[in-house]
This record gives C-alpha cells, sequence and structure tokens, in this order.
C-alpha cells in the first residue's frame, strides 16, 4: 500500500504546491484573477477528459502498468518547465502533469479496493486520503519555502524527483494485480450504471468537496495576500486545511467500517461543514482565513473517504478502474470549475462574493437530497 500513498501525496503535493504560489510568482504568466483560474483548471481540465479513459484502460490490461506510466509521465512533463522557464511552457507542463496524474490516480485509487477486503474499504481510503491530504498540507508550506528559495522552477525539478522515485518503487513493490475477467457492456449499459443513484450520489459529493478543495488552496492565498501575509505565512494559513482533512479522514473511514457512521450522514455533515467554511472565508482578516480552511478541511475530509467506499462497495470488481475513472472525472468538474466559478464571480463583483456563491451551493445539495428522499404527501 505504501507506494499507493506515495501516488496519492505526489499529485496532491504537486496539483496544491503549486497552485497555492501561482499567483505571486509565476513570471508573468498570471495578469488576473481570471487567468489564475485558468491555469488552476487547465491541470483538472487534462484530468476530466482523460481518466474515464486511462480507468477503462487500468480495467483492461491491469492498474499497475498504467499506475507506473503515469508516474513516468508527470515527472516528465515537470521536467519541461524547468528546462524551459517561460510563461507559455507552464502551461504546458501544467497540462502534462495534469495528463499523467489522469493515468495514475484512478489506478491507484482501483488497487486501493482491489488490494484490501470489502470490510476494510474505509479505513484503506481512509488512509490514502490521508496520505493524499498531507500533500495538500506539505503542497502549500513547503512548496512557498520551495519558490521563496529557487523560483517555480525548483519546485518543479522537486517534482520530478519525486514522481521519477514514486514510479520506480511502485514498479518495484506494487503486486501485479491481473485484469479480471467482464462481461460484454454496451454504452447503453454503462449509462444506466452511471446513472445509478449508487454512482452519482458520492460522486457529486466528491465533486463538491474537490471544488472548495480547490478554491480553498487556489484562492485563500490571494485572500491572505490581502490581509498582509507573506508567502511562507499564507502557505502555513492554507495549509490548516488540508491538515483538517488529513486528521478527519482516517478516522471517518474507521467509523464506517465499525458502523458508527452512514456515508448519507457523513456526507451530508461533510458538505455543511464545508459550506460554513466558505461563508467564514469572507470574514476580513487572518481569523476568517484560518477558520474557514479549517471547516472546509473537515468538511471534504469527511466526503472524500465516506464517497470512495460507496463507489468500491457498488461496483463490480471487474469494473473497479472504469468506475474510480468516471468518479475522478466527476471530482475534477468540482476541481476545474470551483475556480473558474469563483474567479467569474469575484471578476464580477468581488472574492468574497465568489466564496459566497459557492458556499450556498454547497449548502444546497443536502437540503434537495433531502427533498428527493422525502415521501410524497410527508
Amino acid at each position: 500500500m505504501w507506494p499507493l500513498y506515495a501516488a496519492g501525496f505526489t499529485t496532491a503535493f504537486g496539483a496544491h504546491g503549486i497552485a497555492a504560489n501561482l499567483g505571486g510568482h509565476a513570471r508573468g504568466a498570471v495578469t488576473s484573477l481570471l487567468v489564475l483560474g485558468g491555469l488552476l483548471a487547465l491541470y483538472d481540465g487534462a484530468e476530466v477528459v482523460l481518466k474515464p479513459v486511462f480507468g477503462t484502460l487500468a480495467d483492461r490490461i491491469g492498474a499497475r502498468p498504467v499506475l507506473v506510466g503515469g508516474l513516468v509521465a508527470f515527472a516528465a512533463a515537470s521536467a519541461l518547465y524547468v528546462v524551459a522557464d517561460s510563461p507559455g511552457w507552464l502551461w504546458a507542463a501544467r497540462l502534462g502533469q495534469g495528463a499523467a496524474a489522469s493515468a495514475f490516480s484512478p489506478s491507484a485509487s482501483a488497487l486501493v479496493a482491489r488490494l484490501n477486503p470489502a470490510a476494510e474499504h474505509g479505513r484503506a481510503f481512509g488512509g490514502y486520503g490521508f496520505y493524499k491530504s498531507i500533500g495538500y498540507t506539505l503542497g502549500p508550506l513547503l512548496g512557498g519555502v520551495l519558490v521563496w528559495a529557487g523560483g517555480l522552477q525548483l519546485l518543479f525539478a522537486v517534482l520530478a524527483v519525486l514522481g521519477a522515485a514514486v514510479a520506480v518503487w511502485a514498479l518495484l513493490a506494487v503486486p501485479a494485480v491481473p485484469p479480471l475477467p467482464r462481461a460484454r457492456q454496451t454504452m447503453l449499459d454503462l449509462a444506466r450504471r452511471l446513472a445509478d443513484p449508487a454512482f452519482l450520489a458520492p460522486t457529486a459529493a466528491l465533486a463538491a468537496a474537490t471544488a472548495a478543495l480547490s478554491v480553498g488552496v487556489g484562492f485563500l492565498p490571494v485572500s491572505g495576500r490581502a490581509a498582509g501575509l507573506g508567502t511562507v505565512a499564507t502557505g502555513a494559513a492554507v495549509s490548516v486545511l488540508a491538515a483538517c482533512a488529513a486528521v478527519v479522514q482516517p478516522r471517518a473511514g474507521r467509523a464506517l467500517d465499525r458502523g458508527r457512521l452512514t456515508t448519507r450522514t457523513g456526507i451530508t455533515t461533510g458538505l455543511l461543514l464545508t459550506a460554513a467554511g466558505m461563508g467564514c472565508a469572507t470574514l476580513p482578516g487572518l481569523a476568517g482565513i484560518l477558520i474557514g480552511a479549517a471547516l472546509i478541511g473537515a468538511g471534504t475530509g469527511l466526503i472524500t473517504p465516506l464517497g470512495f467506499a460507496a463507489l468500491a462497495a457498488s461496483t463490480p470488481t471487474e469494473r473497479l478502474g472504469q468506475t474510480m475513472g468516471a468518479a475522478e472525472l466527476g471530482r475534477e468538474l468540482g476541481d476545474a470549475g470551483g475556480p473558474l466559478l469563483v474567479a467569474t464571480v469575484a471578476s464580477l463583483t468581488t472574492l468574497n462574493h465568489g466564496y459566497a456563491v459557492l458556499g450556498v451551493i454547497l449548502a444546497v445539495g443536502p437540503f434537495l437530497t433531502a427533498v428527493r428522499r422525502r415521501p410524497a404527501g410527508g
């Protein structure tokens, strides 16, 4: 499991370490909040297109080769910006990193499910989410230190080395899990399976949580700089978000496995906490940033392991890669859509209005679910 945890750490550290430091350190590449939103969404946009493709490929040829190949490609894309430091190559490197992550991220999720019994999926996905959250935590903080010491090029160089090292580790330590025989599936069969509430509900929750997480990492530093915080202090403040998610995820997974928490209750609570965090982010000064980050982290920490465990429980084993890839597509739509939504609203009004709009959307989700489940005439 350790190389899979390391793969989760790599994608989280790379995505958020760079995202948290683009606003003030991209040397002319970021000229407005809308451009910043585009750069944040580019990584995830590549994943939106490719994750279902690589998830299906993992089911067909096995998840391990897709995992290793994606890590190698991530290292190569990171090295690209180290060699060619310019605004145009920054966009190309982020696109390459996103395409590579679309291969190794759903493959790692599928392997987490395949290598653990169903009764321990909560714990397994909680642990996987914990190490991803460590990546989210260290990304803004350590990323800020690296950018302060050597610019974005140093951060990309560290990511290139990290991706290559984890690829070698996975090649040597992850067991080969052969693909399972699969019944023939038509496009109609796939559409029915993806339209099932057992898939849609956890995927929508994961998308909402990821949207909030991406906005928090990408835009709370902007609020921090407006409050007079420096680079390292801003990174440390935003890292509170990921630290709270890291603490909550393993506990939520264990509570699910032991029957002390249901997916519906946990996910609903998580969405409401995350919405409250967006509201707190509109408060002035450092206190609003810290409280908002803590609530967003706790909310996403509840949603993530419960959502993935629910998906694994409702999916045939031979289709895990496809399901995880499709679910990751939903997450990346949130990851890309969240920053674009907030950036668009902020460009027309203020950043606080952007936080507020996303917060309302998050809070409405549990309400709509409750209305839909309410018996007629009740």
